[in-house]
């Protein structure tokens, strides 16, 4: 190789090798391994990579965990239980027992007053036939009528009506007047028609056994 026609300056490696020193040695020739098994690993690393993807990928699709026998064994026994087991409203739904209903109450019979009483037992001790007069003085017109009405439905049998005959009196109540051994007559007389038993005295009558002197409306007459 002249000057003339190499375009660049000598260097070292321009120098020739002593005599007797190897040449080539950084170019000793390489086995079919060596150039094989980089490629190789590429391939078995691509692979465990694609193959750990797939599986995260499929991780994320299903992320419920899958239950083993032993919970499926026990999910089916707590579900058989709870389907025969009755709630406790259902139990006390099934055991109340049901109202009765209310029934019909007689309506209660109306007892008789101790007035009633008072007035049957006056007319049970009366001398029903006694003669009694019915006198009106200063009550209402027909006062007397009614006062006879009355002791006749009571079971009087020898009642009159009749103004009173001689008026000025001087009294201003309803009075009952008996002759002696009338009195208990006379209080049933005064009993029937409404009159006080203490307006009720004992006179000489020269007619009747038993007068009723009416001066005002008679309680239970009419």
């Amino acid at each position: 190789m002249t000057s003339s026609r190499y375009p660049y300056e000598p260097d070292e490696f321009d120098a020739p090798a002593p005599a007797g020193a190897p040449v080539g040695v950084h170019r000793a020739p390489r086995s079919a391994w060596s150039r094989t098994w980089p490629f190789l690993t590429v391939i078995v690393l691509a692979g465990a990579l694609g193959v750990g993807a797939v599986a995260y990928v499929s991780m994320d699709d299903d992320p419920a965990p899958v239950a083993s026998s032993e919970d499926s064994a026990a999910g089916t026994d707590e579900g058989a239980e709870a389907s025969e087991t009755p709630s406790d409203e259902a139990t006390d739904a099934a055991t109340e027992e049901p109202t009765e209903e209310p029934t019909e109450t007689e309506e209660p019979t109306e007892e008789p007053t101790e007035e009633t009483d008072d007035v049957d037992s006056l007319l049970a001790a009366a001398d029903l036939s006694a003669y009694v007069r019915v006198l009106n003085e200063n009550g209402p017109a027909g006062e007397a009528a009614a006062g006879q009405a009355a002791l006749t439905a009571a079971g009087f049998t020898d009642v009159a009506a009749a103004n009173y005959p001689d008026p000025g009196t001087g009294l201003t109540a309803n009075t009952v007047w008996y002759i002696e051994g009338r009195a208990e007559t006379a209080q049933a007389v005064a009993a029937v028609l409404g009159i006080p038993a203490e307006q009720a005295s004992e006179v000489a009558l020269r007619d009747g056994e038993v007068i009723v002197v009416v001066e005002e409306d008679l309680p239970n007459a009419g």
